[in-house]
């Protein structure tokens, strides 16, 4: 039961789940202590310690060689330093949390957190991490499950993130053209001559043949509907009203809502969006739904944006009366 404090957590605790199976709880994530805390989105751990224990950290050896063995003196330090201040800022966050009324906002999201679900690695499944624009067919989600599932396995093999072995945009360029040689996957912009012709080369060149040969590719996705006419500058409102929000409960935007959420929100009032439920409908869901169905106006006074709440339209008070 002891505390494990963190900041940004999640890539260890990864790596914690990988090599044995267990997430460790109960944990502390001072970048999410603190975006709860209105600190912004993604605040850095230097950001933190100079502002709440009032030191500097060296910041000169983040881009060493960290697998060079023996590390420096100068590393040695960097280390402890990245560890030292903790204490102190989880003092103060805690202290802040307790002050604010956020703690069970904050309890909340270290339980997610923790879930090992979101852990759970399944290689042929990592296609389902990009966002893929427009129509895509079989062909193309064929071979971008097996490039994904590849760099996955390439990845934890190699003992390094995803993006070093290979960007997400590069693994959508192939996975679009489907290239057959070593000339062709050169000629990806996002790739570079050196890889293709490389031992990574070839091994891509294996996961393409391997998704172009699959007899049972993912289904067709259809293209992303046209938005509703009218619903874009509602997003835009919606966008303004999520900034007003978190100005005025000092929580970082990011943790509250998307893009993706506003877009939802503005197309149903019952999108499954976590903007939509627990302490974000508190903050802003709720005022999102009057916002959309005008019992609530957005006007500039006093230097800042105002909300005003607006009587109850007859065509709303009709249909509430039809489904009461």
């Amino acid at each position: 039961n002891t505390l494990k404090v963190f900041h940004a957590a999640r890539q260890d605790l990864e790596i914690f789940f990988q090599l044995s199976g267990e997430v460790p709880h109960p944990i502390f994530d001072t970048q999410v202590a603190a975006m709860v805390c209105g600190f912004g989105d993604a605040v850095s751990y230097e950001t933190l310690v100079k502002r709440l224990a009032g030191a500097s950290l060296d910041k000169a050896s983040r881009f060493t060689d960290w697998a060079h063995r023996p590390l420096t003196e100068r590393q040695i330090n960097y280390a402890l330093a990245d560890v030292v201040h903790l204490r102190t800022v989880y003092d103060r966050l805690q202290h802040l949390l307790a002050e604010n009324g956020r703690t069970a906002w904050f309890a909340e999201e270290m339980g997610d957190l923790v879930d090992p679900a979101i852990y759970r690695s399944d290689p042929h499944q990592a296609w389902r991490r990009f966002r893929i624009r427009g129509r895509a067919d079989g062909k193309f989600l064929g071979v971008l499950r097996a490039l994904a599932a590849w760099r996955e396995q390439a990845a934890q093999q190699r003992d390094l993130p995803r993006g070093r072995i290979m960007r997400d945009e590069a693994v959508l360029e192939i996975a679009s053209h489907a290239p057959k040689t070593i000339e062709a996957l050169a000629r990806t912009r996002s790739l570079g001559k050196g890889v293709a012709e490389g031992k990574l080369g070839k091994e891509i060149l294996a996961a393409i043949a391997d998704g172009l040969a699959d007899p049972d590719p993912p289904p067709a996705v259809p293209a992303k509907a046209e938005a509703p006419p009218g619903i874009g500058p509602l997003i835009e409102l919606l966008r303004v009203l999520l900034k007003q929000r978190c100005e005025d409960f000092q929580v970082a935007q990011k943790l509250v809502a998307s893009a993706d959420d506003l877009e939802a929100i503005a197309a149903d009032d019952n999108a499954p969006v976590r903007a939509l439920s627990g302490w974000r409908r508190d903050v802003f869901g709720n005022d999102a739904l009057a916002l959309k169905h005008g019992r609530l106006a957005l006007t500039a006074g006093n230097n800042k944006i105002e909300l005003v709440p607006l009587p109850e339209r007859r065509d709303e008070a009709k249909r509430a009366r039809a489904s009461g």
